[in-house]
């Protein structure tokens, strides 16, 4: 709540003065970045591009999204403690979003662009990893959340293609710059041992 409120320049209790209670807040959090999410789906579907710059832009708005939007990393796993009614409304969008991200998928295989797959499968591994990033990233790490954007493009987006050589965009980040700060199951952060 004082993370909501603090980028929202009010203090946590004048959030009561817009909203009627946590559940409120934590669904506006929510519906606000899935809107984010579908917007950027949308602008992937209409991108002139290959299936993997449409899928890169999407793994790099959902980070965006994630990692540098308070109302999407700190409402992002708490969508079960929402009332059924909220609950079923973002499911519906986070849903639609999903299957959006699967066609792009989809329409990549059947172009040949990528290797023959389970769609529906990749689709949930790709957001899986996406959004298991808001359990460990440290924004005062070695690594943007630009950078681990990009590499986590890289990485994904390479074992989709059918010809992988052709998938990488950025050389490899140096060792030295490679460790990310991780998450404890505490939630306290400490930095990774450089691979």
């Amino acid at each position: 709540m004082r993370d909501i409120a603090e980028a929202a320049a009010l203090s946590p209790a004048n959030l009561y003065n817009y909203f009627q209670g946590k559940h409120e807040i934590l669904y506006f959090c929510q519906d606000n970045s899935v809107d984010r999410l579908l917007a950027a789906l949308t602008q992937a579907r209409r991108l002139q591009g290959s299936a993997a710059d449409k899928i890169r832009l999407v793994i790099s708005s959902h980070l965006r999204c994630v990692l540098d939007e308070v109302e999407g990393a700190a409402a992002h796993f708490l969508t079960t403690s929402l009332p059924q009614q909220m609950r079923k409304r973002l499911l519906e969008k986070r849903d639609g979003y999903e299957e959006g991200v699967r066609q792009l998928i989809a329409a990549g295989i059947r172009s040949g662009e990528f290797a023959d797959c389970h769609p529906a499968l990749v689709t949930r591994v790709l957001l899986g990893a996406l959004n298991w990033s808001a359990s460990w990233f440290n924004p005062e790490g070695p690594l943007t959340s630009g950078e681990i954007a990009e590499e986590f493009a890289n990485y994904l987006i390479r074992g989709l293609l059918a010809k992988p050589e052709s998938g990488r965009r950025a050389g490899p980040l140096s060792r030295t710059k490679a460790s990310v700060g991780i998450s404890k199951a505490r939630g306290k952060r400490q930095q990774a041992p450089a691979a």
